[in-house]
């Protein structure tokens, strides 16, 4: 019996990985993170519903989600490289057609399908893909954490970047200006360029449908998707719908800001927090803590007296819970599975991850528009933190035994 092990020597520096990883996360995480900024201008100016815009966010999370595999799967085949100078690509134009666009439907194919598109190329099933088949097995978690909090630090950067681009130069300016600055994705992926040999298939290694068949039919790999379901839910409704929440309760913009970017803040800490925890603790019970204690904190919440240092110890708390999943959740399947196919794999339980974003951004502007209030989403929010924080607890990240290697064809 074989078990799935890491590289045998690195490819690529651990720096030179580490670095472009954050930097590429910090653009396609950061800018995406302060879209619910411009709800209220586009909304207003185009005068649309809010379920309008929250349709195509929904939409983008669906397209980032099904997208996700087949990057993951075009990533661990040709290299991570291509993949994310397509994906820069379509995240400056995405970027630029949202701000030209004059109807509810191009603003779908824009901010929806072409951003969706371009964060599958350009996140982390992808990047991961590259850090765990050149960083060693005992550092892959803590690797992953400084990934993902590069990936946070961008949201708390960005976020009063953008809010201040748009009250200078106006929502389309910003819009194009954020456009110009994807583009920087492209030499920053010159760092993840792999030689060929790492991702070539070998003798004796599983086909791409032998890896799905295996993860599909295992328990585990199951269950972290139904948590990650319930990640994308959360997320994302709180970061497009709680400016205009707040907005609604007779706060500023400015609060509304500060929250998104103490989110990002604290989300730095606590995916980092989660990485290093992830290298000594069993990695369910952080991640079935994590979904607990969001619920938790939208309890108390929604209880208390809705004040601006409520809003900022809400976002803080939030914050330290927001990505920590990710580098937990992308350990599990590669000390499970392996990183073969690391990216296709990550790409699939992101997918899962996208169907809860879909739902919770849209939800969010259907109810509001049905009910006046947010109230139902919130509760259900709460509801879905209680059963992912179930749902890990059967998960077991033992390594898979698998037969004898055998000389297979794909």
């Amino acid at each position: 019996m074989t078990h799935p092990t890491g590289p045998a020597a690195p490819l690529l520096s651990l720096r030179q990985v580490l670095i472009c990883s954050a930097l590429i996360l910090t653009l396609s995480m950061g800018i995406r993170h302060g879209f619910g900024l411009w709800l209220q201008p586009i909304t207003v100016e185009r005068a649309w519903s809010r379920e309008t815009f929250a349709f195509a966010l929904a939409v983008q999370n669906i397209a980032w989600g099904l997208a996700g595999p087949i990057a993951g799967m075009l990533a661990d085949r040709f290299g991570a490289f291509r993949v994310l100078v397509v994906g820069g690509l379509l995240y400056s134009l995405g970027l630029v057609l949202m701000a030209l666009s004059t109807s509810g439907l191009a603003f779908t194919g824009s901010a929806g399908l072409l951003i969706g598109m371009a964060q599958a190329g350009t996140t982390y099933a992808v990047v991961y893909g590259v850090i765990g088949r050149n960083v060693a097995p005992e550092r892959r978690s803590w690797a992953m954490g400084v990934a993902a909090a590069a990936g946070s630090f961008g949201q708390f950067m960005m976020v009063p970047v953008e809010s201040g681009l748009i009250g200078s130069i106006g929502w389309q300016m910003a819009l194009f200006a954020l456009g110009a600055a994807a583009l920087a994705i492209i030499p920053l992926s010159l760092g993840l360029r792999e030689p060929a040999s790492a991702t070539a298939s070998q003798p004796g290694q599983q086909s791409i449908g032998q890896a799905l068949k295996e993860a599909f039919g295992y328990g585990s790999f199951n269950w972290l998707m139904a948590g990650y379901f319930v990640c994308g839910f959360q997320v994302v409704f709180i970061g497009v719908h709680l400016p205009s929440y707040l907005k609604d309760q007779g706060m500023g913009p400015d609060v509304a800001a500060t929250a998104l970017a103490l989110i990002g803040l604290f989300n730095v800490l606590g995916t980092y927090g989660s990485g290093v925890l992830g290298q000594n603790l069993p990695r369910k019970w952080i991640l079935s803590s994590i979904y607990g204690l969001r619920s938790v904190a939208i309890v108390l919440f929604l209880w208390a007296p809705l004040t601006t240092t409520s809003v900022y110890l809400f976002a803080s708390v939030m914050g330290l819970l927001w990505l920590s999943t990710v580098p937990p959740t992308n350990a599990v399947i590669a000390q499970i599975f392996g990183v073969r196919y690391l990216s296709m794999l990550g790409g699939f339980v992101f997918l899962s991850h996208q169907v809860g974003s879909f739902l919770g951004v849209w939800m969010g502007g259907l109810l509001y528009d049905a009910t006046g209030a947010y109230d139902v989403v919130w509760w259900i929010a709460v509801a879905l933190g209680v059963f992912a924080a179930l749902a890990n607890v059967p998960v077991r990240d033992a390594p898979i035994a698998r037969p004898a290697p055998q000389v297979q064809t794909a």
